[in-house]
């Protein structure tokens, strides 16, 4: 695939006559400034630290509340067979 791609540009570039300079493309889907990655970076952060904060308290109170004892199941008669 991309043997195919430079033989494409090789014989686009022999069709018009040799090597023009072009102008470098514009980025336009993936790039963006530094101030809007900086931006997303501390709002990231940010829900981390909410995140954690919110996982904590839930744990700390499942952890706290009891749990239910049931009685103790009869032994099975195989167990001691054995």
């Amino acid at each position: 695939m991309a043997m195919a791609s430079v033989r494409s540009g090789l014989f686009r570039a022999a069709l018009h006559g040799g090597s023009r300079p072009t102008a470098p493309s514009k980025r336009g889907f993936a790039s963006s400034s530094h101030h809007d990655d900086a931006y997303e970076t501390t709002k990231l952060e940010k829900i981390t630290y909410l995140g954690s904060a919110t996982c904590t308290v839930l744990a700390i109170y499942n952890l706290s509340k009891g749990h239910p004892h049931h009685e103790e199941h009869p032994a099975y008669p195989y167990f001691g067979s054995i």
